[in-house]
């Protein structure tokens, strides 16, 4: 049950803020294998004087158009976590058109226990939802 929160300034339009949200999604599904429907995002608009970073951070700039992605999901190998940020910068430089040098991605991860929702089955022997592919649960189970 990965949880994106997306933090951004305000002032862009619906549409942007879905296709980022969309983004993560698509490519939550393709790197985790996640369920279709296992899609919760909260965006967080802020004035701009709620959205402060350095103008240039590791030698980079910065725009006033940085978008900062907090994922949190179950614990997740390296190479997978490396691949789905690959994969969501590539997606937002393509569609809405982000900079790659104005994204910024976290990951908090949790133990499986933390997590709930109605009607939610967890495999316990994977730690994983039961309608995960096994092929998923081994790509995403440590060994």
């Amino acid at each position: 049950m990965p949880f994106a929160e997306i933090y951004l300034r305000d002032g862009t339009t619906p549409e942007y803020r879905k296709a980022i949200s969309a983004g993560i999604h698509q490519s939550m599904i393709e790197v985790f294998q996640i369920p279709e429907d296992d899609f919760f995002h909260v965006i967080h608009s802020l004035p701009a004087e709620n959205m402060l970073h350095a103008p240039v951070f590791w030698g980079i700039g910065r725009s006033d158009e940085s978008v900062i992605i907090r994922m949190t999901f179950n614990v997740r190998p390296a190479e997978q976590k490396k691949a789905l940020f690959t994969t969501i910068a590539d997606r937002l430089v393509e569609n809405p058109g982000l900079r790659r040098d104005d994204i910024l991605m976290t990951i908090l991860e949790t133990a499986a226990e933390n997590w709930w929702s109605t009607a939610r089955t967890i495999d316990p022997e994977t730690g994983f939802d039961t309608r995960m592919s096994p092929e998923a649960v081994r790509a995403g189970t440590i060994n």
